[in-house]
């Protein structure tokens, strides 16, 4: 029955596959950015911070001599700012290690940071046509309505769906056929509303046989957090006083203004009088209200109440702490909520 199924999807991708600038090159390194930018983040998201990143860091070589700070500044807007630190880490290795080159055994390449199994059979199978699988969330929603597999589109699927991948798996052309497969599902087989009647797989999904493409796979229940928090501007006459986050956890060595979240019982007032105390050690004098700026993180909503603050004594300055002119903000890496309260500011 699966005689004919790599035959079909290939024919398919060859009249259907989008112009996408990744696609223009075999580098490993180009597909290596792609595919790391591309995870939870639209294709059109990702066109101009890839065509900007290759333009800054051409190669494996510039991205490992380039400063961490500069590789996050790049990196802002695209969240998940570990996976910016992971490519940094493993172009120093890469240089280290294999003279430059992305390695061609999956067993160095799963080794080095931020290289998972799908990493791995993407950039190789992609780059040097290597014969390996490979499960995105696209694929695995496919698939998983191919075989009308029961249950919500998670890892615990994807023995069963590799199973499968391997029997369809051409022997020449995996690089294709695995974009292919991640092609329709995000073109055809999508989460929502899917296009059965333009699949050429239709005659093998077992989901639109039996009318279950819409229920396939069940939908996870999305919880989004409320935090909220309170931001302090502290300003000597043109500077802005910001820090810099600790090197592990949340959003982890981006700058910010000082601020926290708002504990349970206290008011705005008496959250800004502990941060400030906390994280600087000064009393607050006044705290005037500026503005309020909501922002969606992946997996909380921050309510940032941000204030014009007044402090007793002035802040202390080191390698962590520092007064900046807003012309100079474009060089520290920020969160995606802090850019927005500069905007503000700045206007």
């Amino acid at each position: 029955m699966l005689k004919y199924f790599s035959r079909d999807l290939m024919c398919w991708y060859v009249k259907n596959k989008r112009d996408l600038p990744w696609r223009h090159t075999k580098d490993p390194y180009k597909i290596w950015i792609s595919e790391v930018m591309l995870q939870q983040t639209t294709i059109n998201a990702v066109i101009p911070y890839y065509k900007k990143w290759i333009k800054t860091f051409p190669t494996v070589h510039d991205l490992a001599q380039a400063p961490l700070q500069r590789v996050l500044k790049l990196w802002e807007g695209l969240g998940y700012y570990n996976r910016a630190k992971n490519l940094h880490k493993a172009a120093l290795l890469i240089i280290k290690n294999y003279n430059g080159q992305i390695p061609k055994n999956p067993i160095n390449v799963r080794s080095l940071p931020g290289f998972g199994p799908y990493t791995t059979g993407s950039v190789l199978s992609i780059a040097y046509n290597m014969p390996l699988t490979i499960i995105d969330a696209n694929v695995r929603r496919l698939v998983m309505r191919l075989l009308a597999l029961p249950g919500q589109a998670d890892t615990k699927q994807d023995p069963i769906i590799n199973q499968f991948l391997l029997k369809v798996l051409p022997p020449k052309g995996a690089g294709d056929f695995n974009q292919a497969l991640m092609e329709l599902g995000a073109l055809v087989c999508r989460v929502k509303d899917p296009d059965c009647k333009s699949c050429p797989q239709d005659k093998y999904c077992h989901s639109h046989k039996e009318n279950k493409q819409h229920t396939i796979p069940q939908r996870k229940s999305k919880i989004i957090k409320d935090v909220h928090a309170v931001i302090a501007i502290i300003k000597n006459n043109d500077f802005y006083y910001i820090q810099k986050r600790p090197s592990s956890g949340l959003l982890a060595d981006l700058w910010e203004f000082p601020g926290g979240k708002i504990r349970a019982g206290e008011s705005k007032k008496q959250a800004l009088i502990r941060e400030i105390k906390e994280e600087l050690g000064i009393k607050l004098i006044s705290a005037r209200h500026l503005f309020d700026v909501n922002h969606f993180y992946t997996q909380f909503k921050a309510h940032l109440s941000v204030f014009d603050c007044k402090t007793g004594s002035p802040p202390k300055t080191d390698s962590t702490h520092r007064w900046v002119k807003p012309i100079n903000f474009i060089k520290y890496p920020m969160p995606s909520g802090t850019t927005r309260i500069i905007s503000k500011l700045i206007k």
